[in-house]
């Protein structure tokens, strides 16, 4: 049995570097994630090269099954977000006695969908400059561009705290649960990891009723 973990368009590059007994007479599986309804329709050509595909959520299972006779099968992740108390908010300069929401993105993974923006526009509709309240916002891989857009949206909010250095894993986990509310008003989602990390550590969760974080989450929990 062979299980491909890879994005779809690299499933011939893999192909091409395996040798062909690896694929001869095995049963494979691809692990295969996306975020929207529709199927990109070259991912269709690999499908005779599948026994079997795998994802992570209902929502990406059932985009799927509209367009291949593959069995598909929603393999949730099983999710752990080790924290550690050292990396507290002294430790990521944020206020002691402020209430924070955080929102986070990572550019590669586009503006558009994780939609970082639409979480700085609601901030705004809530609450004025002068309140009490900060927005912590978290971006990896910063393009220059992108914070240019979000501060020129803030710069009347002087509570506002960019963090864009790169972080071990369990320091974002300790980042999220440090801030009292996380903020996800995404476009799309393939499952929603951040959204699930935040909720094993206690913190709420504001997101987007649509795609795959819908599994695991409601407007209780």
């Amino acid at each position: 049995i062979n299980l491909i973990h890879i994005n779809p368009d690299e499933m011939l590059l893999l192909y091409t570097r395996m040798d062909p007994s690896s694929w001869d007479y095995s049963y494979n599986i691809a692990f295969w994630l996306w975020e929207l309804e529709e199927i990109p329709e070259n991912w269709k050509r690999y499908f005779p090269m599948l026994d079997e595909i795998w994802t992570p959520s209902e929502f990406i299972s059932k985009s799927l099954r509209k367009t291949t006779s593959l069995p598909v099968k929603t393999m949730p992740y099983w999710v752990t977000a080790k924290v550690n108390k050292a990396y507290d908010r002294a430790f990521f300069k944020l206020p002691q006695d402020m209430f924070l929401f955080l929102t986070m993105y990572d550019s590669n993974s586009t503006m558009e969908r994780k939609n970082p923006v639409g979480a700085v526009k609601a901030f705004k509709k809530a609450f004025n400059p002068q309140d009490p309240v900060g927005l912590v916002v978290k971006v990896n891989n910063a393009r220059p561009e992108d914070m240019e857009i979000l501060k020129n949206a803030l710069k009347d909010y002087p509570h506002v705290f960019y963090i864009t250095e790169t972080l071990e894993k369990d320091q974002v986990n300790s980042l999220i649960s440090v801030c009292n509310v996380f903020v996800s008003l995404h476009r799309a989602e393939g499952f929603g990891l951040v959204m699930a990390e935040a909720m094993i550590n206690g913190c709420p969760v504001i997101a987007t009723n649509w795609s795959s974080n819908t599994e695991f989450m409601n407007e209780n929990v």
